[in-house]
């Protein structure tokens, strides 16, 4: 079984080792935003979860006895602070919480020498800058000093559920760390650039690889979720990763796009794949490569903001006729880009003409994501990635045939759409590679593909259309000059994009 810890929900799924789905479930959540802060509610988190694994498990009276492991993935860079019983002292800071502007700056600072040395630039956006605003502002959120979070534990979105199945605080995997600082090279915090922040008061957890056995499900957990009680509990990756792992796009040069509320693309190297910006980060493969990768802040989401309740379907196919729309857009979900630049300042745009109507809007946006995320491999490439084979394409837009063609058409080459999209599948297939690799003698290592191939099944194939990939080039490079005029897009990249994007 595999759980996802989204923005708007949590969804568990069950799944056989040839890929068949026994159940599925989901729970909605709410935050809090107000301006460029986002939070929300530990216990939100875990009532959640109970909601969409007793729904997985309905599915199947005799479900909850035949399930082997389960694995929990959720948002890269959402932070809380617990006490050392895993109690949360404050609400969580979600991954695209943008307050810690100046303390991003401060970390960036302190451990220059290792961020440069292992191609990182800390963004607001990231988890060890918000746990420096914590520790700076413990007076705004946890209603006492400084000193009252001293001792308290650092805690990751999915560290508290699994906390929470396990009944006790558990060690965190590598993925979640990475934001917080960890150093994947060493496999150590950096406890020096700790220091030198103020975060000496903090306690770090433990980390481990993706794909280890960290515990049982316990009883309180079993009576919430419906799960077995002693149900092993898999350490699991962040979202991207987890979708990564559920695309199948394992093998070295291949690369998967993630579409839901923003964009994330991740793909497979031999080694760490330098980024000079920073914009980029390599998370580790639980069999050992490498999973370079970035977040853009465009997304679906920008459809829920322009299109709140409205027939998402009926403007696709009202979009079909609007290729190119009249105007180009640039559809941040909210203030600030991450990938592939970085822009704080950066805000969402139109360029051209105004849309003349819904149809054209909604057209303006599919086209504007993913143009984007032709941008995106293409600042890829100039880092002199492999990408090879064709795209895999995950996340919630999958749900839209037409906008998968278009993604496909837009980027000029094949797109892969699995027959299960969701990140929960990724947790899945690393709860099924964690058992089999707990179970395996020790030093045998263990390929992700000998243990869970077969959970992967492809949904579809897409082709681009010739024709309609010319039609782009134009507003591509429209985009990208405008990007590059606003100071956002550096020229370099601006120049490769244009030349070979």
């Amino acid at each position: 079984m595999g759980v996802d810890l989204g923005t708007q929900g949590v969804r568990a799924l069950a799944v056989t080792a040839d890929g068949r789905v026994l159940g599925r479930g989901s729970a909605g959540l709410t935050g809090h935003r107000e301006g460029n802060r986002h939070q929300q509610l530990p216990a939100d988190w875990w009532s959640a979860v109970g909601t969409a694994v007793r729904r997985t498990l309905a599915a199947d009276g005799t479900l909850s006895v035949r399930v082997r492991g389960l694995s929990v993935c959720s948002t890269s860079g959402t932070v809380l602070l617990t006490s050392p019983d895993g109690a949360p002292v404050g609400p969580a800071l979600m991954y695209d919480d943008g307050r810690a502007e100046a303390e991003a700056g401060d970390a960036q600072e302190a451990g220059a020498a290792l961020w440069d040395e292992l191609g990182l630039r800390i963004q607001p956006s990231w988890a060890l800058a918000k746990l420096v605003w914590l520790a700076r502002h413990a007076d705004q959120w946890s209603g006492g000093p400084r000193s009252g979070i001293d001792g308290s534990r650092v805690c990751h979105q999915a560290d508290y559920v699994v906390g929470r199945l396990a009944g006790h605080p558990v060690a965190t995997d590598s993925s979640h760390a990475l934001k917080t600082g960890y150093d994947l090279h060493r496999a150590a915090w950096p406890t020096h650039v700790h220091d030198r922040l103020g975060l000496d008061g903090l306690r770090f957890p433990d980390v481990v690889p993706p794909g280890t056995v960290l515990g049982t499900v316990c009883r309180d957990a079993a009576a919430h979720t419906g799960l077995t009680e002693g149900t092993p509990i898999v350490a699991g990756m962040t979202d991207g990763c987890a979708a990564q792992l559920g695309s199948g796009a394992w093998g070295v040069g291949q690369w998967n796009s993630v579409l839901g509320t923003t964009l994330v693309l991740k793909g497979v190297t031999a080694t760490p794949l330098r980024d000079p910006a920073g914009v980029l980060y390599n998370h580790r493969s639980p069999d050992g490569h490498w999973l370079p990768g970035g977040a853009s802040s465009v997304g679906a989401g920008a459809l829920t903001k322009a299109f709140p309740g409205a027939d998402l379907a009926r403007l696709d196919r009202l979009a079909v006729t609007r290729e190119p729309a009249r105007a180009i857009a640039y559809p941040l979900v909210a203030a600030g880009e991450r990938f592939p630049f970085l822009a704080p300042d950066a805000e969402a745009f139109m360029l051209g003409s105004a849309p003349e109507d819904d149809a054209d809007r909604h057209a303006a946006l599919l086209q504007g994501v993913a143009l984007v995320e032709r941008l995106c491999l293409a600042y890829i490439r100039l880092l002199g990635a492999p990408v090879d084979a064709a795209v895999t394409f995950t996340g919630g837009a999958t749900r839209s045939p037409y906008w998968n063609q278009l993604r496909a058409d837009i980027l000029g080459r094949p797109a892969i759409v699995p027959e299960q999209t969701d990140p929960a599948l990724g947790m899945a297939v690393l709860a099924a590679h964690g058992i089999a690799r707990a179970r395996a003698a020790d030093g045998v290592a263990v390929p992700l593909a000998s243990t869970s191939r077969g959970m992967v099944r492809t949904g579809a194939v897409l082709d681009p259309r010739p024709d309609v990939t010319r039609r782009f080039a134009e507003p591509f490079a429209a985009l990208v000059g405008e990007l590059e005029r606003r100071g956002w897009l550096p020229r370099t990249t601006a120049d490769y994009a244009r030349e070979h994007g």
